[in-house]
């Protein structure tokens, strides 16, 4: 008998793939259709959401007056470079002060120039910025002259523009731009001097931070309060969403974080922090309802759009430029 051949045998072809069975097919093409329908639904919701989200930012812009997480994220960002600036190396915070105060001075300048107002803006910007490392490096006798030197070059430089223009303004207009630009220089390079002045003295960027903080603190309390117990006005004329529950507010809030200041960061007294928060409540409203009249005066809504959405870069430090003067003399009065 013969033993058959090595590979002899007929190779074992391939089977064919089976057929996938009905009832696999139809739980997969389940799975898929829920899938897609809690996707859908996922997505409706966000939608939804964010539509909700956007009528209440809306309604409560409408309320205040201002859009409260622009709001939020602006004052997050400049705190997060001022006390770069402050805490790491403080010479720092004289770019922060120039950029700041040249811009102010720039956004107001504009504002009264499209008003009629013919404040020159390069010359302007030339003395605050000029101020600041005068106020930093050489003390308040050099901000002084400083100051007065910007005022001076303001002034010629008007009055040179007067004289080259071939359609001389009446002489009472003339008047009005040299005030005008004086106002300017007072009321934002002089009270702008102060915060740099601060920053300058030992631990003075503590005071800088501190007094900050209760501005913050002011507008905080104010706000809160006011949104939601504020029935009596207090300058209807000036400010028609200022209340004076809204400013018991920040009173109280500034009181108690004042407190907190003074005694854990500069290492006063407790009542010391009282003082200043009673000072701060009072010249961060004053500064507010200033700024609201010269916006009321020029005929404005905003200083500028600087910031998009959400005004100039003045209607966010109005409060803070008397505060700094206030906290400033303080200093003065409780440390020399």
């Amino acid at each position: 008998m013969r033993l058959p051949e090595p590979g002899g045998d007929r190779p074992t072809e391939p089977r064919p793939p089976e057929p996938v069975p009905s009832a696999k097919k139809g739980l997969r093409q389940d799975f898929d259709a829920r899938a897609r329908a809690a996707r859908a639904d996922f997505e409706a919701q966000l939608k939804q959401r964010k539509a909700e989200f956007g009528a209440r930012n809306e309604a409560l812009t409408a309320r205040t007056g201002r859009n409260l997480p622009a709001a939020i994220a602006i004052a997050l960002a400049f705190a997060v470079v001022m006390l770069a600036a402050l805490l790491i190396w403080k010479p720092a915070f004289m770019v922060v002060a120039a950029f700041l105060l040249g811009v102010a001075v720039y956004e107001l300048a504009s504002a009264m120039r499209f008003a009629g107002r013919d404040v020159p803006r390069v010359p302007s910007v030339l003395a605050a910025v000029g101020m600041v490392p005068a106020a930093f490096l050489g003390g308040q006798v050099a901000a002084l002259f400083a100051i007065i030197g910007g005022i001076v070059l303001i002034a010629v430089w008007r009055l040179v523009e007067v004289a080259l223009a071939r359609e001389k303004p009446p002489a009472g207009h003339v008047v009005r731009d040299l005030t005008n630009g004086l106002f300017v220089q007072a009321y934002i390079t002089l009270l702008g001097a102060c915060i740099v002045l601060l920053s300058a003295q030992p631990r003075g960027e503590l005071w800088v931070i501190a007094f900050i903080l209760v501005v913050v603190a002011v507008d905080t309390g104010a706000y809160a309060t006011g949104l939601n117990l504020g029935k009596h006005p207090m300058a209807p004329r000036i400010s028609p969403k200022k209340t004076w529950e809204g400013f018991a507010g920040s009173v109280a809030a500034s009181i108690l974080v004042g407190i907190v200041v003074t005694w854990l960061m500069l290492g006063l007294p407790w009542w010391t922090g009282i003082v200043l928060g009673v000072l701060i409540s009072g010249s961060a409203t004053l500064g507010d309802l200033t700024e609201s009249m010269i916006k009321r005066d020029l005929g404005i809504k905003d200083i500028s759009s600087f910031l998009p959405g959400h005004g100039g870069l003045l209607d966010r430090i109005d409060s803070i430029l008397p505060s700094a003067a206030v906290a400033y003399v303080l200093f003065l009065v409780v440390v020399h």
